[in-house]
């Protein structure tokens, strides 16, 4: 049986589009989530139309059409869980994502100092983030100057060591910000 609490995870892990079985696809118009409540409409091809409960769409569509549907029983296979390493993250940690997120490529000084942090915490989180493969370091290259700080500025990468967020960094921020952080 899949809880509330289950969905949730699900969300957090959807890095692609959702599997539904077969004979069933989601609705364009309506853009139906896991979690949401669902209506499938019985479409003229033969397949279930999932849409989310209270589209507009159905309003004017024939109720015996209509059914009512829980995501557990259209998913392909089981939900999906998010690795294990996500319980290891904390807020700092998230604002550091959320960091790279808003400004780009960045080295750990500058994060210390717009994050207001010690110089040896930011070390450390960008040396645990890279290690959870949530950051990348950037090659010694040009690179352009943070956003909103300095327009079309460029600077070469020298003596500090940059990052940027990964896919699945962006991920697990998602996740986390989904969540209500």
């Amino acid at each position: 049986m899949v809880g509330a609490f289950d969905v949730i995870v699900y969300i957090c892990a959807m890095a692609d589009k959702i599997r539904l079985k077969e004979g069933y696809v989601l609705a364009k118009c309506c853009d139906p989530s896991p979690g949401d409540r669902l209506t499938g409409y019985f479409s003229h091809e033969g397949y279930l139309k999932v849409h989310h409960q209270d589209c507009a769409s159905l309003t004017n569509a024939p109720q015996d059409r209509l059914v009512t549907l829980v995501w557990e029983d259209i998913l392909e296979g089981e939900l999906p869980r998010p690795a294990a390493d996500y319980d290891d993250l904390d807020g700092l940690d998230m604002r550091i994502l959320q960091h790279h997120r808003m400004y780009g490529v960045d080295y750990s000084l500058m994060v210390a100092r717009m994050l207001h942090i010690e110089r040896q915490t930011a070390f450390d989180r960008h040396s645990k983030l890279r290690e959870m493969k949530l950051l990348e370091r950037v090659d010694p290259v040009m690179i352009r100057y943070r956003k909103g700080v300095v327009d079309n500025k460029w600077i070469k990468h020298r003596n500090h060591t940059y990052y940027r967020l990964t896919k699945k960094g962006e991920q697990y921020l998602d996740c986390h910000l989904d969540n209500g952080a």
